[in-house]
């Protein structure tokens, strides 16, 4: 098993959905202290498996609403399976949502030590990197620029300078680098290249095919929360595609 970086075994994820309308807090308590709220019960997941071993390059892909962004919060721990388990070997590096331990209000300076400090760098550390992080961003002109006032390509930019700072034992990037413009999404690409090259393992959610094709060896597809297809990527992106 020490090979395996990642391992999904029958997970199952189901969330309760309101089907009435409560207008009120005070009537919301009072139905909840009766007991009486009704829920759908939605699964975003249903008894999905599969394994990600150490320095590979693995997509998850398919529609909206196929459960993609939930297996990556899972495995992130942001969720915990309501069945199944999920093992996870080594540190993880989310890039799920932009602005994730950002604060919107501070400046793109400030926003790199509070997210050092967040991903448990020093100080010290974050200011011998401070340059590192500007160039790969290309932010150079904006560092004193609140975070209110970036497009979302530019937060994308940072977040991802940031993230893939050090590199970790596993890296999970969802969609936040189809915000970005085309030249940038190529570095992201070379630099998601480099670090499985030197061991970190690769989880990439994209709607873009091409991108999922140029970056990962290995995919499952999705649909409606249950497994459709898992192999390579050629495979798997030929069976979407068919779809």
């Amino acid at each position: 098993m020490s090979d395996i970086a990642v391992e999904v075994t029958n997970v199952s994820m189901r969330f309760n959905l309101g089907r009435e309308r409560i207008n009120s807090l005070k009537e919301y308590t009072i139905k909840l202290l009766k007991k009486s709220i009704e829920h759908e019960e939605f699964y975003a997941l249903k008894n999905v498996s599969f394994q990600v071993k150490k320095g590979d390059s693995f997509a998850i892909i398919g529609g909206n609403g196929s459960g993609k962004s939930t297996m990556l919060k899972i495995i992130s721990g942001i969720f915990r399976p309501t069945t199944g388990n999920v093992m996870v070997n080594g540190s993880i590096a989310p890039l799920i949502e932009l602005g994730t331990g950002f604060d919107v209000e501070l400046t793109a300076k400030e926003n790199i030590f509070l997210n050092g400090a967040v991903l448990g760098y020093s100080k010290k550390f974050m200011l011998e990197r401070y340059d590192e992080i500007i160039d790969f961003s290309e932010l150079y002109e904006f560092v004193d620029v609140p975070l209110k006032n970036f497009s979302s390509g530019m937060v994308a930019r940072l977040g991802f300078s940031i993230a893939t700072l050090v590199k970790p034992d596993l890296l999970i990037v969802d969609e936040i680098l189809s915000v970005g413009d085309q030249a940038f999404q190529e570095k992201c690409e070379q630099r998601m290249d480099d670090l499985t090259s030197s061991g970190t393992t690769l989880i990439l959610v994209s709607h873009s095919i091409d991108q999922v094709r140029k970056v990962c060896n290995n995919a499952i597809w999705l649909r409606k929360g249950e497994v459709i297809a898992l192999g390579q990527v050629e495979d798997v992106c030929n069976a979407y595609l068919q779809g």
